[in-house]
C-alpha cells in the first residue's frame, strides 16, 4: 500500500486503491485517469456506487503531480481523515434516545472554510449531524477539520447519494425540513425549532436548489436591516443554530 507524506493523505496504484475500497477504508474520492477502460474502470465504478465514494475522471498529469513520480497506475484515492456516517443508523439511534433531532443539510457547500465553519457552529449548538451529497461538497480532509478547530472529530458527517433522498429518509422518521432563503419565507424566530428539525442550506452563489426548496416544508429567513445582499453562510448557520439553542432551552 503507497501512501504520499503531502497533508492531503494519497494512496495509488490499482491494487491498493481497489483493496481499501473493498476494505471499508474511509476514501473522500477516487481520480481515475481519463480514457481508462476495461476490468479497472469497471470494477472502480461499481465499488464506489457501492461505497458512495466520488469517482472522478482527470488528465494523467494530475495523478502524477499528486503521486510525486510515483507509479500510480492510473488511480490515485484521497483517503478522508474521517469517517463518514450511516444516516439511517444515525437517524435510528435518535429515535431510540427520543432526541429532538437538529440536523444541518448542506447543497452546495464546496468551500472547506465554510464547511469546517458551520461544523464548529453545529457541534457547540448541540447538531446531531451534517448531512452532505456524494457530489459537490466540500471535502472532508484535514483543512476542513482544522478550519472546525476539531469539531469535525466531535459531530458526524453523513454522506447520502444525493440531498433528495435523504430528506425522504430524513422525514420518514418525522423530522420537518427547513430551508433558508429570503424570498416567501417566514422569519427565523416564528418557526417552531423545538421540533425535530433538518435545516437546508445552500452556496451563497447559487442558493438552495429549486428541487430541494420545493421538498422543504417551510422557508425560513434571518431578518436583516442592512442592504447587503446575504449573511455569509457559516454565518447564517449560526444564527440559525444559535436560534434552535435559545427555543430549546426556554
Amino acid at each position: 500500500m503507497t501512501e504520499s507524506s503531502d497533508p492531503v493523505h494519497l494512496l495509488f496504484g490499482r491494487h491498493p486503491v481497489v483493496e481499501a475500497i473493498q476494505g471499508g477504508l474511509a476514501i473522500d474520492k477516487v481520480l481515475l485517469q481519463l480514457g481508462t477502460r476495461g476490468e479497472l474502470e469497471t470494477t472502480l465504478r461499481h465499488l464506489c456506487k457501492e461505497q458512495g465514494i466520488p469517482l472522478q475522471y482527470v488528465p494523467k498529469e494530475k495523478l502524477s503531480h499528486l503521486s510525486k513520480g510515483n507509479n500510480h497506475q492510473g488511480v490515485v484515492a484521497l483517503i478522508a481523515p474521517l469517517s463518514y456516517h450511516n444516516l439511517d443508523e444515525l437517524l435510528a439511534s435518535l429515535a431510540e434516545k427520543d432526541d429532538a433531532a437538529l440536523l444541518i443539510l448542506l447543497d452546495g457547500i464546496t468551500d472547506v472554510r465554510n464547511f469546517g465553519a458551520i461544523a464548529r457552529s453545529a457541534e457547540i449548538c448541540g447538531a446531531h449531524a451534517l448531512v452532505v451529497p456524494l457530489q459537490g461538497s466540500a471535502a472532508l480532509n484535514a483543512e476542513a477539520v482544522k478550519a472546525s478547530a476539531g469539531a469535525l472529530t466531535r459531530i458526524p458527517v453523513c454522506r447520502s447519494s444525493s440531498l433528495l433522498s435523504a430528506i425522504d429518509l430524513i422525514r420518514s422518521y418525522g423530522i420537518q425540513i427547513l430551508a433558508s432563503r429570503m424570498e416567501n419565507s417566514l422569519p427565523l424566530y416564528e418557526i417552531d425549532l423545538k421540533k425535530p428539525s433538518a435545516i437546508i442550506l445552500g452556496s451563497e452563489g447559487k442558493g438552495i436548489q429549486p428541487p430541494l426548496l420545493r421538498a422543504a416544508d417551510q422557508h425560513l429567513r434571518i431578518p436583516q436591516l442592512g442592504l447587503t445582499d446575504s449573511f455569509n453562510v457559516s454565518v447564517a448557520a449560526g444564527i440559525i443554530l444559535y436560534e434552535a439553542v435559545r427555543q430549546r432551552l426556554v
